[in-house]
């Protein structure tokens, strides 16, 4: 390889930065972004204001129901995606009935904190058994689907490292939040839960970008089939040349 042929350092650093972008976007629509982090605060936030104030879990659970509705048809009114629309107000419904059928206040987040208890296991699970939970989430976001296990132990490494990330520091959220459920009261509960929705959310994603980016660019397994299939077509249009005749013997 002559010297014109290998890459100058303006070109790997353009392409660490297009892999950064990269690893940015697709995170931010892994997740919802800052905007999805806070439609799952802002709810929260409403119910346990008008609790505060009114003292009436009615009233407080379908405020923040209907905000939480209209946030989702704001979603969709702007094409964004389903899951993006409707996983934030099936979260509230599931904690607005919960907590009016039962008739306390600290059952409407419930359900959230049952939710993001079970997905720090999940992490760190499936972070032991080597499959770790980010990667399933990611690998199809990157077109890279499972080949970071066996293919690039890069980032299966990355994956791992960002699994454990979320997994102890949505356990370290949830040692914060249960002690309040049962031994404190609603509004304590709710201003808490409310103060550690965004943060430990952005410190997960954030800490994910970073092992990431210092992994090995995932592997395009989509465009290798499309490449594949390209080239059986390829052959399949080769015309068959009959070989020559040969002489008769004397």
């Amino acid at each position: 390889m002559t010297s014109l042929d290998k890459p100058t350092d303006q070109q790997e650093q353009g392409a660490a930065t297009d892999a950064r972008s990269a690893t940015e976007a697709a995170l931010f629509e892994a997740f919802g972004g800052v905007r999805g982090m806070v439609e799952t605060t802002v709810p929260g936030l409403l119910f346990v204001a008008i609790y505060t104030v009114k003292r009436d879990i009615h009233l407080a659970a379908i405020a923040a129901l209907s905000l939480s509705v209209l946030l989702g048809v704001a979603r969709l009114v702007g094409k964004d995606t389903l899951k993006h629309a409707f996983s934030g107000v099936f979260g509230v419904a599931f904690g607005a009935v919960f907590a009016m059928m039962s008739g306390d206040a600290k059952n409407f987040y419930l359900p959230g904190m049952l939710y993001s208890l079970g997905l720090a296991v999940a992490y760190i699970v499936t972070s032991l058994f080597g499959y770790p939970l980010l990667g399933l989430i990611l690998g199809p976001v990157f077109k890279e689907n499972l080949s970071w296990r066996t293919r690039n132990p890069g980032r299966k490494a990355a994956y791992t490292k960002a699994s454990w990330a979320w997994g102890l520091i949505l356990l370290a959220k949830s040692a914060i939040l249960f002690p309040l459920y049962f031994w404190g009261d609603a509004t304590q509960l709710g201003w808490v839960k409310v103060a550690l929705g965004i943060p430990p959310m952005l410190l997960s994603v954030y800490l994910t970008w970073i092992f990431l980016a210092k992994a090995p660019p995932p592997i395009d397994v989509f465009a290798e089939m499309e490449a594949a299939e390209a080239a059986e077509r390829d052959r399949e249009k080769e015309p068959v040349t009959e070989p020559a005749a040969q002489p008769p013997r004397p």
